[in-house]
């Protein structure tokens, strides 16, 4: 599965959900909330939406897998 969601433009839009990280991290919501409310998975809130960059969100895969790999 990918990142693949797009706007009602056409583009594929940089931001994701809480429930769009969720469905592409294969967790539960409520995980995705506390790992976006303690700071280890990048996120911004917007009013009371949490928001993730859809590239910082790959880059944030990709350092778990290389730290994964070192120990």
């Amino acid at each position: 599965m990918t990142l693949e969601n797009s706007s009602p433009e056409g583009s594929i839009n940089p931001f994701l959900t809480a429930e769009e990280v969720a469905q592409y991290l294969r967790l539960p919501l409520s995980t995705v909330y506390r790992l976006a409310q303690t700071a280890v998975i990048p996120s911004f809130k917007i009013g009371k939406h949490w928001r993730f960059r859809r590239d910082t969100i790959e880059k944030w895969i990709i350092q778990q897998e290389n730290r994964q790999g070192d120990q």
